[in-house]
């Protein structure tokens, strides 16, 4: 039988990372950026205004209170958009400004507007007035109640980002806020390893979609759906296939169809060693053109059957998994998963590992298999609880995991308070 570390670099060894590609950025987003991104201008590019309110000359408004405010000139209106150059701000003057509105010449802070009458000529101001409103309030006189420092509420141009100064480094996932960032710089397009496209596919006879009446024998396919969500958790675009029957022929034509859309193919069910096992008869004949796909034991519990290899003419990565639930699972987290981040060019591993101590027994284990058991983390206490037991069907303990705890090999017993491995899950 082949180690779990041997059968992963196996795997690895055979994915390669995607080529990159340049991508919108409404479509980069997950991708992973292949190049440094250096600013191409100061951000902001501008000094402007972080509040609405007023730009004035900080000596005119120095001892300013409510009883005793500073009268200011008001000599236009500044938007957010306008250029600005159009005002400036003399002694006894003060320009009318808005959030990120361009500060004007002259000027050397801003007032927020509740620090003022805004123009009204009465008491302290909550907010502006329309100016479509009362247009008037572009001029007319301003009473200011506080003093302010220089440079008060002003974002300074270069602030954020000087010209020159690294961006985002490559090998960066682009999420929501490196989008922002890119987008705020000005770049369109960003060169990308893009995230890998995984068909997903289950196979047997005895499954029925999800919404569909049961037959005598039959069960709801499962592992179609879990495997989609784990290819999207990881980063990955998945196209899920409906169910596959146990027909050698059906399940060929199948994979011919779906190769054109697929950087990875996963398959789950039919690679142990029973009479309708289709994926191991479908995929164990591969050769030449067709590519090739090896079928071996694992020391591992759940997951011993494992197939993997490359199919078509692109060597399109394949894995086929085993049908069980709980086995299919642990082997995308085990195998699949660093194999779609090697293929977007990221660190295989990263799911973390911890020490914790079991608060469960674990009565036995194989000898010579690692053993992975559901299980709940508990951070605050350092402690790990088991989930259900070790059968690779109950599907309603593996929803209620969020970590599995690793049996060793050598090891057939662990009593409870036994520090273990812990692979965190989420």
């Amino acid at each position: 039988m082949w180690t779990v570390e041997e059968h992963l670099a196996d795997v690895l060894g055979k994915i390669r990372p995607l080529e990159p590609i340049e991508l919108q950025l409404p479509d980069a987003q997950g991708c992973v950026l292949v190049e440094d991104v250096t600013v191409p201008a100061a951000l902001p590019p501008f000094d402007n205004s972080s509040m609405d309110g007023y730009a004035v000359r900080t000596a005119d408004v120095e001892g300013a209170t409510e009883e005793f405010p500073a009268v200011l000139t008001v000599v236009g209106d500044i938007a957010a958009g306008s250029g600005g150059a159009a005002v400036t701000v003399g002694p006894g003057e003060a320009a009318r400004i808005m959030t990120g509105a361009p500060l004007p010449a002259g000027a050397e802070a801003v007032v927020p507007v509740e620090w003022t009458d805004g123009g009204a000529g009465g008491g302290r101001a909550v907010a502006m007035d329309a100016h479509s409103k009362v247009p008037e309030r572009s001029g007319g006189e301003v009473r200011v109640h506080r003093p302010v420092a220089a440079r008060a509420h002003v974002r300074a141009r270069g602030s954020d980002a000087l010209t020159g100064e690294l961006a985002l480094a490559a090998g960066t996932v682009l999420g929501p806020a490196q989008i922002g960032l890119l987008a705020a710089i000005g770049r369109a397009t960003v060169l990308v390893r893009p995230r890998p496209r995984v068909v997903v596919m289950s196979t047997g006879s005895e499954l029925v979609q999800p919404g569909e009446e049961l037959a005598p024998g039959r069960i709801h396919d499962s592992n179609s759906f879990v495997l989609s969500a784990c290819a999207r958790d990881a980063g990955a675009i998945a196209y899920r296939v409906g169910a596959v029957d146990d027909d050698a022929e059906v399940l060929r034509a199948t994979l011919e169809d779906q190769l054109i859309r697929a950087d990875a193919v996963v398959t789950s069910g039919g690679v142990s060693v029973g009479a309708y096992d289709v994926v191991k008869e479908t995929l164990s004949g591969l050769a030449g053109e067709e590519g090739s796909v090896s079928f071996r034991r694992l020391a591992m519990q759940p997951g011993k059957p494992q197939g993997f290899g490359r199919i078509g003419p692109d060597r399109v990565p394949l894995f086929a998994l085993p049908g069980n639930p709980v086995s299919c699972y642990v082997s995308f987290e085990l195998f699949v998963r660093p194999a779609l981040r090697a293929l977007m060019g990221l660190e295989p591993v990263d799911r973390t590992t911890v020490r914790a101590v079991c608060t469960d027994a674990v009565a036995s284990s194989p000898q010579g298999r690692r053993q992975f058991l559901r299980a709940r983390y508990e951070p605050g206490t350092g402690t790990v609880s088991l989930v259900g037991g070790a059968g690779s069907h109950l599907v309603k303990a593996l929803a209620q995991a969020d970590a599995l705890v690793v049996v060793p090999e050598e090891t057939t017993s662990v009593a409870a308070g036994t520090e273990v491995d812990v692979v965190l899950l989420g």
